[in-house]
């Protein structure tokens, strides 16, 4: 089962984008940046456990794309 981070910081766009941990595409952000959200069997649990943390949450489209929407 993936373990699944968010950014704790927004992007320029104001979404905290949620990120595979496995992910080798370059696109997680500093350790420091993130808020571990855990195992999910998808991608969806993870972004709705991110959004309990944020209002403005998405996939990252490099690492997980099923859930990237804007």
């Amino acid at each position: 089962m993936p373990t699944y981070c968010v950014n704790r910081d927004e992007q320029s766009t104001g979404e905290h984008e949620v990120h595979d941990l496995a992910s080798n595409q370059g696109c997680l952000p500093d350790e420091r940046n993130r808020f571990l959200l855990g195992y999910f069997a998808s991608c969806a649990g993870a972004v709705a456990a991110a959004g309990r943390r944020y209002d403005n949450v998405d996939g990252c489209r490099w690492c997980v794309p099923a859930c990237h929407t804007r």
